[in-house]
């Protein structure tokens, strides 16, 4: 008789830990979810995984300066803009770009840009840096805007 109350003891004792455990799992609760937007991306966030090293001023003056251009794919993590062919307002010539932005500083060494006219024919210099310089005037005043100097 002993060895079965030793038994039945054991027993009551496995099951009310397993049963402890359950329940103070069940007492904890979830943290509500939040919906993400896309300005998640670009917010300090703890996680390297979840982050995004490229500059916001610059990313979103790319996207404005080149809005005539019709984007092929865009990636915030890496920081790459493509885009397909299209002729600016004005203009008689197509041109598609690659925007890649390097850094999370508001830096002209930050900001990579390419170039190329239909058929894949190259650019001159200068429309390259007259570019480059409308996206870098144009993300100063978005920061400038925002009040961030």
């Amino acid at each position: 008789m002993t060895r079965r109350a030793a038994r039945l003891t054991a027993t009551l004792l496995l099951v009310a830990g397993l049963a402890a455990c359950s329940g103070s799992q069940q007492s904890q609760r979830q943290p509500a979810e939040r919906e993400s937007t896309l300005w998640d991306l670009f917010a300090n966030r703890r996680s390297a995984n979840d982050t995004v090293a490229v500059n916001k001023y610059l990313w979103n003056a790319s996207l404005e300066v080149l809005n005539f251009l019709p984007i092929q794919s865009i990636d915030p993590f890496t920081g790459v803009i493509v885009t397909g062919y299209g002729t600016p307002p004005g203009g008689g010539r197509s041109y598609r770009a690659t925007v890649k932005i390097t850094d999370p500083s508001l830096d002209a060494r930050a900001l990579k840009l390419s170039l190329q006219g239909a058929g894949g024919s190259s650019v001159a210099p200068d429309t390259v840096r007259a570019v480059e310089d409308a996206i870098l005037t144009r993300a100063r005043q978005m920061r400038v805007r925002d009040g961030n100097l």
